[in-house]
């Protein structure tokens, strides 16, 4: 084994970090006898060689040596190494990517080419490991073949042959799936597949089986399904749910006694590679179920089914009301996916989520309450839930982390987030802590009067905050909490504040400040002479954001609208944003800045040319000039949508057949979440998408009542 090896020129070469002299090593150590050291070389296999995906030359030269190994029954855990190899040679680059690359990118674009034609030639031996002795090679090859083999027409009868006489119901399940990649990766023989899979989920096959078959449908042909899948599911979970979890060995002797043993302890000490790091929450998220790939198999499902929001919603119900506790917890954890996603009627889902809230069984709580933190307003039929839940483990109120600030529990964030007044005695226990939690103000900022009662240790704990270059961190929920309640009386502690930042992170405080000042207007009065001190500086970001607290502090325009029009003029794009957002304040008091807000639409920066047209309204009153810029930036940016509705909304311009109204119903007509991604959210992705929805019905309703700023 590895003849050559140390003919190729590995230092010439390099990795994710740095010369490549390593890899020979990395080979080797997988092909050792002791498992560390495999877990290890696969770690770097992973971390350095094929980084993040990345082909590299050194990456190009292991390919014949990692074949060496996966054909060798002497090597083990040699499914991983399949793993490795589909891997490397799996990625398409298809016409469209293509056309994508730049000139900085052909190299490594050429390197996949290069990997993938390199694995393809030899991935006939994918064959024979269909049957090899190892239950894990019998797993990953049938993928393996599935996404490199050049014959899928072979590949598909050779997967059909398995099937019939394969004994381990895991590598049965991976036949199946391999099945559907082909289906997607040479769709001339999608029909093929689908109907063979179709046979598969209505024959006396067991419910594993079955359930695979119609995710796999799901992918591939979804219109193939039976139009009854989601009462077929739930049988075939109820059937999955009567067979016997995996046994639990129970403690050991010694571990009984308190005293476990040294090689216990070796056992279960934490794995210090991200790839046995990896295994062992597999481990763990798979001890004790009957069916641990069911929640895979339910994902894809739910994948393949796509749009199709009901049916997803009627079969997690379904899942919400099961005895398992692991299809639960698998079912709350997908409803947050749907419903991150997807526009729906989610009532009766949200209200199983929060009846989780009560389980004996933590995860399960802990994953609902998670949920419910995302949802906001959706969250309301589990508001009684989440309020039993905060009164009855005040411990969880607040978490401490081991690096960073403590937070708020996430039961404690999810009722603030309903604007819920039992959330109060959480929030003022979190105020009484010795460090505040880091989001605390938020919380405040959803319970409007309901919060009012706080606003007395708000004020206290800031007048007790030390200037130093911990200030930003400990004063900034205060200023929070105390800007969404604009309690005024606290004036005097946030001008201390103002007057005395530091200089470690003083801009953000200072930030922080002239906003709770803005916020508490005619109420700060105090602060009128420090913050005409500070707009004699014009042209900088703390000069317009004092110009912006002075306007709503002492409305005198002749003293901002000099440092506004001076920021306008600023160097950096999102400062002039913050001077055309303050000049849309003042309204027709800014008339005269028309023509530098005019101007500003063919700005190349399309956040800016928003601001400005939405200012320029503002200030003119006439929204001809506006709704054009506003309307293309929709088009244009997906996440500006909330911005340019709110200002529909005011403006009263979505009449009958306008191009406004066209663009706010085909918004509410779609189904999907303006602002889903694939492979990612933000937490506050459902509030925003449900704010665009009730600000583009307001729209269409007709002028709100409200013009221009004033």
């Amino acid at each position: 084994m590895f003849s050559g090896i140390d003919e190729v020129d590995w230092a010439s070469m390099e990795h994710a970090y740095g010369p490549a002299d390593d890899v020979p090593g990395l080979l080797r150590g997988l092909a050792s006898a002791d498992p560390a050291e495999r877990e290890g070389a696969l770690d770097g296999m992973y971390g350095a060689v094929h980084h993040q995906g990345d082909v590299y030359a050194c990456t190009l030269a292991c390919i014949p040596f990692l074949f060496e190994l996966v054909v060798d029954p002497a090597v083990q855990d040699r499914g991983s190494i399949v793993e490795l190899l589909t891997s490397i040679g799996g990625i398409d680059l298809d016409e469209d990517d293509e056309d994508e690359i730049d000139e900085e990118e052909i190299e490594g674009a050429a390197n996949y080419a290069m990997a993938a034609a390199a694995v393809t030639a030899g991935a006939g031996v994918f064959f024979a490991l269909l049957a090899d002795d190892d239950q894990g090679v019998r797993v990953s090859a049938p993928l393996a073949l599935a996404t490199l083999h050049g014959h899928p027409a072979r590949v598909l009868a050779v997967l059909r042959e398995r099937l019939a006489v394969e004994p381990d119901e895991e590598v049965r399940l991976a036949l199946v799936e391999a099945a559907g990649r082909v289906a997607l990766r040479h769709r001339p023989l999608t029909d093929q597949i689908a109907d063979w899979l179709s046979r598969l989920a209505v024959e006396a096959r067991p419910p594993g089986l079955r359930l695979a078959a119609l995710a796999q449908l799901a992918r591939c042909a979804p219109q193939a399904l039976p139009g009854d899948v989601v009462r077929v599911v739930a049988g075939l979970l109820r059937q999955l749910r009567s067979e016997p979890a995996a046994a639990d060995p129970g403690p050991r002797p010694a571990e009984a006694l308190g005293e476990p043993e040294p090689a216990a302890v070796e056992e279960r000490a934490a794995p210090v590679t991200l790839v046995g790091q990896l295994r062992s929450l597999s481990a763990e998220e798979s001890a004790g179920r009957a069916a641990p790939w069911t929640a895979d198999l339910l994902r894809t499902l739910h994948v393949g089914l796509d749009d199709r929001v009901a049916e997803r919603t009627a079969l997690l119900t379904d899942q919400l009301c099961s005895p398992d506790r692991w299809q639960r917890i698998d079912a709350v954890r997908m409803s947050s996916g749907l419903i991150r996603a997807w526009r729906g009627s989610y009532g009766e889902l949200v209200r199983l989520v929060g009846e989780q809230l009560g389980a004996d069984e933590p995860r399960l709580a802990e994953a609902a309450s998670h949920v419910l933190e995302e949802l906001f307003g959706l969250a309301a039929p589990a508001a009684d839930a989440l309020a039993a839940r905060v009164a009855a483990d005040p411990g969880a109120w607040v978490k401490e982390w081991a690096s960073g600030p403590p937070g708020l529990g996430s039961a404690v964030k999810a009722l603030s987030r309903l604007g819920d007044p039992r959330v109060v005695p959480a929030l003022a226990a979190a105020l009484e802590r010795p460090e505040v939690p880091h989001d605390v103000g938020f919380a405040i900022g959803y319970l409007g009067a309901a919060a009012r009662p706080l606003a007395g240790a708000l004020r206290r704990r800031l007048a007790e905050v030390g200037l130093d270059e911990g200030a930003y961190d400990r004063a900034s929920p205060l200023l929070a909490g105390l800007t969404a309640l604009r309690a005024g009386e606290a004036a005097p502690e946030v001008l201390r504040v103002l007057r005395g930042a530091p200089e470690y992170r003083g801009e953000w405080l200072r930030t922080a400040a002239l906003r709770a000042l803005g916020a508490f207007g005619p109420a700060a009065h105090c602060a009128v002479p420090e913050l005409r001190a500070l707009i004699r500086r014009p042209g900088t970001a703390a000069a317009t954001e004092a110009a912006e607290a002075l306007w709503a502090v002492d409305g005198d325009a002749g003293a901002v609208l000099p440092v506004l029009i001076e920021g306008l003029q600023a160097d950096h794009a999102h400062e002039r944003r913050s001077a055309a957002s303050a000049l849309g304040r003042l309204g027709a008091q800014a008339a005269v800045t028309a023509p530098r807000l005019r101007a500003l639409l063919r700005h190349e920066e399309l956040w800016l040319r928003v601001d400005a047209a939405i200012a320029l309204w503002e200030v003119s009153g006439r929204a001809e000039e506006s709704v054009p810029v506003l309307l293309a930036a929709w088009e244009t940016n997906r996440h500006v949508r909330v911005r340019v509705a709110e200002c529909l909304a005011r403006m009263g311009a979505a009449g009958a057949g306008s191009d406004a109204a066209r663009v706010l119903h085909a918004e509410l007509a779609s189904v999907r979440r303006h602002n889903a991604m694939d492979g990612g959210y933000g937490s506050h992705d459902t509030y925003e998408d449900e704010k665009l929805l009730a600000l583009c019905r307001r729209a269409l309703m007709g002028n709100s009542g409200k013009g221009p700023t004033t």
